[in-house]
């Protein structure tokens, strides 16, 4: 009797080579932008530890204190003028990282990705352990913690570019929506675990809620110097297809299980062994990448959708913990579920844009509805427990999805535009040059959100509301033209091709 190949066996030869490491080089792009996020969080958790009420905190014996009601802070963040400080912290971080960005996405089309998303990590965790080491070193000075923060954003600045780069080089078009949008949820585990690591130090040693981060972070560069594959050719794996049309509209699948050769789907054959335009070997200029069509509408929109994301991430666990009277722990549990939306939302964005072909589109609908639904988080969102779980998530779905989808698919799309005519050099700087811009808005929100909240947390919402909507503004033309493609061609046709 002929032996049956067990069944862990068929799964396992059912992909070919050249999945297994579109699959493994998914996994490990994750894994550092979980990282990257992972080691940001923790100021944000921090802050409501540095800053509290200590009129509700109990007072170790035998300690003689002047002030009751700043004794338990962390100088200096023990005056009124905190939120302003905070609100510098997080500027020294933004604003670097903003003017860095523009700058990585040059280096990362021109060095190897592998040494320089090695030496970014690395050199994160270094800054992230130097801001912890600061309680323990027993420093007070405003200036040591923001010299950190700006180091910190230059070196954060080799992830982005450098990882979408990495997947755009190993995965097609076809349903990059979805498959960007799973990959995507990097950002909010990063956040997530972030927020649980960074949580379980802050009310008694704040310092390891950095220092833990930063060990990881620094790990994960290690383990991408002797890992990461930067091109499917240097293994001996078939290039994606980035224009291959079908009869049908459709784009080609991202994952195959055929490793090499003509692959033939619904009619239309795709020859992986030629190519239809010479491959160009120089990077693209910063101005080729902003010629690229869609780019600067993109570009524009993420800057307001980011600051409305950011301002979230740096003040949403003070938020909880003021208007809910949460402590500090707490908080920032609660503040992961807006997170958890986070990933839902750009899974779903993902979806819905693979289906329709509409990416502006998709992000336009998603910004309308966020904006109602700030307001009515604010007003209700704090009424109970369920309420506020509720509101989180929907909130957070809103926002991060076009977010989300705008950093991945939409700068991956960009990035291997057909106008660029094989030249497939271009990933790294329009993905810069997108989320360089949002970044600026990354720096903005936190810093008015400093300077509007002594005023009261709704003006800080209405803030919010407004760029919500500008951000849609934005998009208004690319909308128009998807709307009017819809109306002369197939809804799932996709692509750029009329913007």
């Amino acid at each position: 009797m002929k032996s049956s190949l067990a069944p862990g066996m068929r799964l396992l030869t059912a992909f070919s080579r050249d999945s297994w490491y579109r699959g493994f080089i998914l996994f490990l792009t994750f894994l550092f932008y979980t990282a990257y996020h992972l080691s940001r969080k923790p100021i944000s958790i921090v802050k409501s530890q540095l800053h509290r009420n200590c009129s509700t905190v109990i007072r170790p014996a035998g300690l003689n204190v002047t002030n009751n009601e700043t004794w338990c802070d962390w100088a200096p963040f023990d005056q009124d003028n905190y939120q302003t400080l905070f609100g510098v912290l997080d500027n020294s971080f933004l604003v670097a990282y903003a003017i860095g960005m523009f700058f990585s996405g040059i280096f990362g089309e021109r060095l190897p990705l592998r040494y320089y998303l090695s030496v970014g990590m690395l050199m994160s965790g270094l800054f992230t352990c130097l801001f912890g080491l600061g309680f323990y070193w027993n420093i007070h000075s405003l200036g040591y913690y923001a010299f950190i923060q700006v180091m910190n954003g230059l070196m954060q600045t080799t992830g982005w570019p450098a990882v979408v780069a990495c997947v755009g080089n190993w995965f097609g078009k076809g349903k990059r929506g979805f498959i960007m949008g799973v990959w995507n949820s990097h950002t909010s585990v990063g956040n997530i675990l972030g927020s649980l690591i960074a949580g379980v130090f802050v009310s008694s040693e704040w310092g390891m809620s950095f220092i833990v981060p930063g060990l990881i972070i620094a790990s994960t560069g290690v383990l991408c110097f002797f890992f990461l594959v930067e091109k499917p050719e240097d293994v001996n794996c078939s290039p994606p297809q980035h224009h291959c049309e079908l009869e049908s509209g459709e784009t080609e699948p991202l994952l195959q299980n055929s490793s090499s050769g003509d692959r033939t789907l619904n009619g239309a054959v795709c020859s992986e062994a030629v190519e239809v335009v010479e491959e160009h070997t120089e990077a693209i200029s910063f101005c080729g990448a902003l010629r690229i069509p869609g780019v600067v509408e993109f570009s524009l929109c993420l800057l307001f959708a980011k600051l409305v994301s950011y301002t979230f991430l740096y003040w949403l666990p003070l938020y909880i913990a003021n208007v809910a009277n949460f402590d500090p722990k707490a908080a920032g549990d609660m503040s992961t579920l807006f997170d958890v939306g986070g990933i839902l939302g750009g899974v779903a964005a993902g979806l819905v844009s693979d289906y329709t072909g509409g990416r502006a589109t998709t992000c336009g609908v998603m910004l309308v509805v966020a904006a109602p639904m700030l307001f009515l988080y604010n007003y209700i969102g704090q009424r109970n427990l369920g309420t506020t779980i509720g509101m989180l998530l929907v909130c957070g779905g809103l926002v991060n999805g076009p977010y989300a989808l705008i950093t991945t698919a939409v700068s991956a799309d960009l990035g291997t535009h057909e106008s660029l005519r094989g030249n497939s050099r271009a990933l790294s700087t329009v993905t810069a040059i997108i989320d360089g811009t949002g970044s600026i808005g990354a720096a903005l929100g936190p810093l008015l959100a400093g300077v509007i909240s002594p005023t009261g947390w709704t003006n800080v919402f209405y803030m919010l509301i407004s760029a919500d909507i500008l951000a849609c503004l934005f998009l208004s033309r690319l909308i128009y033209k998807e709307v009017q493609g819809w109306c002369g061609r197939p809804p799932r046709a996709r692509g750029f091709k009329e913007i």
